[in-house]
């Protein structure tokens, strides 16, 4: 078969996994700049791919117009107008499987979750690192005839930040953006010890709290007033403002997180805090040396990972990430800086 040279991109949700991607795609139109790229997606992830050459992004609305078996007709029938003479599946779920089917196009490269072998990681058969997301994604393209590059990554420049997006990044002090909130419990630093974690920075550092949704940003306006050099963006600026904010930063302290993919996708060093996953299946940011991630006791709880999304845990795992110290957190950063 030819070499395919215009491609639609499925990668639906979530945010993090759609924000790896973001180094994939990179490295594949850095590498290969004839080939045209379309992401399919949701449109508030969008901003995501501003920087990158040769992509445009096709918003999917997989809770509106688009959704159902009807509403994938009418998404395919849109797509179609596009002559895509390949399509890489880096999603693979029952809507992607459906979209191949209509579209009819004969080039189609779906990723390989390696769900066995996460499945013998959770189970403790087999406890050794897995072949990462990005890889995973990189896979895909490899079907196509595109081996992608991932070991020398270029990134894109801080944003110059206008207006009031000023104050929050200052010349005089190393800016260290935290992200203390996941999407579940169990891969979440307890917030008092996350607080003296805050503390302690927050004397030579600045610090700038990220998070979404009405009550992590209740909880982070009250923690910013606590500490003289923090403040928190939850909830007051659109992505495409937290991006440049972030592109900012002299590193991230995240959870096992979207927020810790948004930071590496930008080049921004990420220490990440984790609970009761871990970066043996594969989730771990971009292009973070493997000391940037730092773990719950093991000895302690041993049935680490219970999941790979975090989801479900057993009794008394709930706090695991409290096993790491907040001095070690405090440690690590201060080294990194």
């Amino acid at each position: 078969m030819p070499t395919p040279t215009n491609i639609l991109v499925i990668r639906l949700s979530a945010m993090g996994d759609v924000a790896m991607t973001v180094p994939v795609i990179r490295a594949l139109t850095e590498q290969y700049p004839d080939v045209n790229i379309t992401i399919l997606t949701r449109k508030f992830f969008s901003p995501f791919f501003r920087d990158l050459k040769n992509v445009t992004v096709y918003n999917a609305d997989v809770k509106g117009k688009h959704k159902g078996l009807l509403g994938l007709h009418k998404l395919s029938k849109e797509l179609k107008q596009f002559n895509f003479d390949a399509v890489a599946d880096l999603h693979k779920v029952l809507r992607s499987n459906v979209l191949k089917r209509l579209l009819s196009i004969n080039q189609f490269a779906q990723i390989d979750k390696g769900r066995a072998q996460k499945k013998a990681l959770i189970s403790g058969k087999k406890f050794k690192q897995l072949v990462t997301t990005h890889q995973r994604y990189a896979n895909v393209f490899e079907q196509l005839g595109f081996k992608i590059d991932l070991e020398n990554p270029t990134f894109p420049q801080p944003v110059a930040l206008k207006g009031n997006l000023q104050q929050y990044i200052k010349s005089n002090k190393k800016n260290i953006g935290i992200a203390p909130f996941a999407a579940h419990d169990g891969k979440m630093y307890p917030l008092e010890l996350m607080k003296k974690v805050i503390a302690e920075l927050s004397k030579e550092n600045n610090i700038i709290l990220f998070g979404g949704g009405e009550s992590e940003t209740a909880q982070l306006d009250r923690i910013a007033t606590q500490f003289e050099n923090a403040t928190s963006v939850a909830g007051k600026f659109s992505l495409n403002k937290e991006l440049d904010l972030i592109s900012n930063l002299n590193l991230m302290l995240s959870m096992d997180s979207g927020n810790a993919h948004l930071a590496a996708m930008l080049g921004v060093k990420v220490v990440t805090v984790w609970g009761v996953t871990h970066p043996y299946a594969g989730f771990s940011p971009f292009n973070q040396p493997d000391d940037y991630a730092l773990l719950a006791n093991r000895e302690q709880f041993p049935l680490i990972p219970t999941s790979v999304y975090g989801k479900t845990y057993p009794k008394g795992y709930e706090n695991a990430a409290g096993s790491i110290a907040p001095q070690t957190i405090i440690n690590k950063i201060e080294s990194i800086l």
